[in-house]
């Protein structure tokens, strides 16, 4: 298996024996150092699948159309710009359909299913429906040779965590995760793959768990009418301020998946 790590920008790099990535240069605090376009094949197939073009950015468009080749299918990890709005050009461009979650970011083919199953490029694709992250988020568990690879989204970073949209959902779906097999190879959205993705994905539970005690806490301590952003000013009080506004959202979630358990 090839090196775990982040390639440089305009740079396909092989990460598994069936994922390459080329990384978009669209560095942020919410993107870190970028969006991950995935091309997934079977070494014998000259076919394969694009997950997540990235955004509508024609060099690195241009660059993925050159390092898929013939694309049979365009899959989207959920609909936020950085992953999907250049899907439709990408897809345009090499001649291939686009399917997703919600049936409005699909070309010439049909919404994923839950649980469903996908052959192509010589590769066995599940779906998993993984919300929490967004509503339409969803999981690709890709199966060859003994390997596992599961392309997460933004369900699970390559590190730190991720802005939630509904907790009790995504609580839901870390455990949905937690059953997949041992040894299987996490490809993010954003930042570096992951050898060990149970791993993750344990940690992921600890650190939710811990931030809702963390929550409770401060409601303790603020009031039970306490707004969410005196909530992040305490409980975040040593995290980057650039990043209060993005623990808001997550923040607004654990409030809501607290209320709704009261």
């Amino acid at each position: 298996m090839s090196e775990l790590r982040h390639p440089a920008y305009g740079t396909v790099r092989p990460v598994t024996p069936v994922a390459s990535v080329l990384l978009e240069n669209n560095p942020s605090t919410m993107t870190l150092e970028g969006t991950n376009s995935w091309v997934l094949r079977d070494g014998d197939s000259g076919r394969s699948v694009v997950v997540d073009p990235g955004h509508h950015d024609p060099e690195h468009l241009a660059l993925l159309v050159a390092a898929a080749g013939e694309v049979e299918l365009v899959l989207l990890t959920h609909h936020h710009g950085d992953h999907a709005d250049g899907a439709p050009s990408f897809a345009e461009q090499v001649g291939a359909p686009v399917r997703a979650w919600e049936a409005s970011l699909c070309r010439g083919a049909e919404p994923l299913a839950r649980d469903e199953r996908i052959q192509a490029a010589g590769l066995d694709i599940g779906v998993l429906h993984t919300p929490g992250h967004t509503a339409d988020s969803v999981t690709f568990v890709v199966t060859h040779a003994g390997e596992v690879n599961v392309l997460t989204g933004d369900t699970i970073l390559g590190y730190g965590t991720t802005v939630l949209s509904d907790l009790g959902d995504y609580l839901d779906s870390l455990a949905t995760l937690s059953e997949l097999t041992a040894g299987a190879v996490g490809l993010p959205g954003h930042g570096p793959a992951l050898p060990d993705l149970l791993a993750t994905v344990h940690e992921y539970r600890d650190h939710r768990e811990q931030r809702l005690d963390q929550v409770r806490a401060a409601l303790a301590e603020l009031g039970p009418d306490a707004g969410a952003r005196e909530i992040v000013e305490l409980v975040y009080a040593d995290v980057d301020p650039a990043l209060w506004g993005a623990a808001e959202f997550s923040v607004r979630a654990q409030l809501e998946y607290l209320a709704r358990r009261r």
